[in-house]
């Protein structure tokens, strides 16, 4: 399904009220950000917001689009792929250089393989991409001279903990070094440490967002993360099928809250600090996620045992919630509670659905 976010006026309001948050976006004016993963669930999400802003105001941000195909930035981004403030960049998070001789203002690296089925079936490449390909951006940021680089880290960098309060975001727990399912979790918290060994050897301003489970209609159908694939079952008028008890807690964040939050920690977070993104009203079980997306879809929820491979996928803790103390200091807010960020998501999803059939 080739979708076309724009042609929704649903998704439209919901990136002009985030937008209407984001008091410090003007300082963005005249400037200009690269955003690397730029088709993805989280940063596709970040530069809507962005052509938004730019749509709307006389003086604009310029975008510099990284990512690797340019038919599928096309694709995405549609008309606004030729509007002046819009620059596409051939990009690959396991190049070892950047292949762009311009300097750069600020840049949001959101480059990662995060689904889980790839994870299994690519460790090393998850792996290298997650650390190299941001060792070439933070030399290009030493280069050129950039103001800031935000790296869009995990909350899977925080592994397995016995007592259940919400990570705060100096709190760690245990990762199996042994288990390539944390070919993920390790290398981004291998990356975290470049970040500010960067900033502490040469001078690169750095800062870290940890992200809890994003959702929304901008994720891809290939998407094999539960939140993501329930969501596209749900408008083909799918059952839900479980294969656990559903009793894992989670963070879960509307992807255009979540892309907010990455925005207000680059203007405003504190350099070399890492900030937890959390709606605290969307910190529920992965089983509550689930009945509300059926009741969205109006199809039947149902239970399976799951197979020995999809067990190895699965992430091992019981309890990701996050402590977003630190990030509300900041100023942010969550526009959308569970039950809103879901039903929005089916309805956008329909929307799309119904007018690339139509």
């Amino acid at each position: 399904m080739k979708k076309n976010m724009y042609l929704s006026e649903l998704w439209n309001s919901d990136v002009e009220n985030v937008l209407g948050s984001l008091n410090e976006i003007d300082r963005l004016e005249n400037k200009v950000i690269m955003i690397t993963g730029a088709t993805g669930l989280i940063c596709s999400s970040i530069v809507d917001i962005l052509i938004k802003y730019n749509e709307t105001h006389d003086n604009y941000i310029t975008i510099v689009v990284a990512a690797r195909s340019e038919d599928k930035v096309r694709n995405r981004f549609g008309k606004y792929f030729d509007k002046p403030y819009f620059v596409y960049l051939k990009y690959d998070a396991n190049d070892q250089n950047v292949n762009f001789d311009k300097k750069v203002d600020f840049i949001i690296h959101g480059a990662s393989n995060a689904d889980p089925n790839r994870v299994m079936k690519e460790p090393v490449e998850t792996m290298t991409s997650n650390f190299t390909g941001l060792l070439a951006l933070l030399n290009y940021a030493k280069v050129v001279g950039t103001k800031r680089l935000l790296y869009i880290s995990s909350s899977e960098v925080y592994g397995k903990k016995d007592v259940e309060e919400s990570y705060c975001e100096s709190e760690y727990g245990y990762i199996d070094l042994l288990n390539v399912r944390n070919s993920y979790s390790i290398s981004k918290r291998a990356a975290e440490t470049l970040c500010l060994s960067y900033s502490s050897e040469y001078g690169v301003e750095t800062v870290i967002t940890r992200p809890g489970h994003i959702y929304g209609p901008t994720a891809s159908v290939f998407d094999s993360r539960v939140s993501s694939k329930w969501a596209y079952d749900v408008i083909d008028n799918k059952s839900i099928i479980m294969k656990s008890d559903g009793k894992q807690v989670r963070s879960y964040v509307y992807c255009l809250d979540c892309a907010a939050a990455i925005l207000k920690v680059l203007m405003v977070g504190e350099k070399g600090t890492a900030y937890n993104i959390s709606n605290p009203d969307s910190v529920i079980s992965i089983k509550e996620m689930a009945e509300i997306l059926a009741t969205a879809g109006n199809v039947d929820l149902k239970m399976e045992l799951p197979t020995e491979d999809e067990k190895k996928g699965f992430n091992p803790m019981l309890n990701s919630s996050l402590d977003a103390s630190r990030l509300l200091k900041l100023g942010w807010k969550g526009h959308f509670d569970a039950k809103n960020g879901f039903s929005h998501t089916v309805a956008i999803l329909r929307e799309i659905s119904n007018d690339a059939r139509s």
